[in-house]
């Protein structure tokens, strides 16, 4: 897909904040740390549009761009592991789950797994959700650029295994590996 336009539009800390301009959407959902941003930043060849850190935790807010002028990239904030209190770390899963479960426009839910390590228990959590609540979704496999070919491949069948049904993309977003595969699914789902 041709990018003519990439722009932040908001961060949502309640529903009252999300757009309302009826937009498809496709949410970005992992772990903390696990590259939501980075592959954002990859897939629309723009550096520092959703901001990246080493910190686990950066994403406090549900993050809404505006992409072509026509569908909305929605950065979610990252489970599991951050550097923030465990109030604030409940409250983030409850504005993410609200999002996912009521969001009409919501077309395609990307979940990021690191492909150098087993899903874990909060990644299974996740993708048993997705499937219970009949969202559509795909997964990627981030990193992949850190793995040999036959690292990545024996990652890759067992991320399938463990997720059945899912689409597994081996995704890196230093090289785009991915990129393509990714675009494609995002571009049948918004029509």
């Amino acid at each position: 897909m041709k990018i003519t336009s990439a722009e932040f539009i908001k961060s949502a800390f309640a529903r009252p904040d999300w757009p309302v301009d009826g937009r498809p959407e496709i949410a970005f959902l992992g772990r903390s740390n696990v590259g939501k941003s980075s592959l954002i930043n990859s897939l629309l060849h723009r550096k520092g549009l959703a901001r990246t850190s080493n910190t686990p935790g950066r994403t406090q807010s549900i993050n809404f761009f505006l992409i072509n002028d026509a569908f909305h990239f929605v950065d979610l904030p990252g489970y599991g592991f951050a550097k923030v209190s465990k109030s604030m770390r409940a409250d983030w899963g409850t504005m993410a789950e609200q999002y996912l479960l009521e969001r009409q426009n919501l077309v395609l839910c990307v979940q990021l797994v690191d492909s150098r390590h087993n899903p874990t228990d909060l990644d299974m959590q996740l993708h048993d959700w997705l499937v219970h609540n009949e969202r559509t979704y795909i997964v990627v496999a981030t990193k992949s650029d850190k793995l040999s070919s036959n690292q990545l491949s024996k990652q890759m069948r067992l991320i399938g295994e463990k997720m059945p049904g899912a689409r597994v993309i081996p995704y890196s977003s230093q090289t785009g590996k991915g990129r393509d595969a990714v675009w494609a699914e995002i571009v049948e789902r918004i029509g």
